[in-house]
C-alpha cells in the first residue's frame, strides 16, 4: 500500500458494517409502528415506519352515508399523517447510516463524496 493510499481492508470492513447497521435499522423501521390522524382524532391509521398500514379507526360519528366525501377525506388525510411519522422515523434511523456511505465513499476518492 502507498501512502495517501486508503487502507482497502478498513474500507470493506467498515463497508460491512454499516451493511450490518442498515439491516438492522429496516428490522427495526418494519416493527416500529406509527399512528397518524384526521379530523382531531376522528380517523386514525397505525403503520409501521417502513410504511404497511395495520389498523384503521374511524369514529361513528363521522360514519355519515349522506356525507361519504369527508370521511374519505379524513380517511386520507390520516394515511399522509402516519406516512408524515413514517419517513421522519425512517430519516432519523436511516440518515446516520446515510451519512457514512459518504465517509466510505470519499475514503476512495469517489466524486459526490
Amino acid at each position: 500500500m502507498q501512502p495517501g493510499q486508503p487502507d482497502m481492508a478498513m474500507i470493506l470492513q467498515q463497508a460491512q458494517k454499516m451493511q450490518e447497521q442498515l439491516v438492522a435499522a429496516q428490522a427495526e423501521l418494519a416493527e416500529t409502528e406509527v399512528t397518524g390522524q384526521a379530523g382531531n382524532g376522528l380517523v386514525q391509521v397505525t403503520m409501521t415506519a417502513s410504511g404497511e398500514v395495520r389498523a384503521v379507526r374511524i369514529d361513528p360519528k363521522v360514519a355519515d352515508p349522506d356525507d361519504v366525501e369527508t370521511l374519505q377525506d379524513l380517511v386520507v388525510g390520516a394515511i399522509h399523517d402516519a406516512t408524515g411519522a413514517a419517513q421522519r422515523m425512517q430519516a432519523e434511523k436511516m440518515g446516520p447510516l446515510a451519512g457514512g456511505l459518504g465517509d466510505v465513499a470519499g475514503g476512495l476518492g469517489l466524486p459526490g463524496a
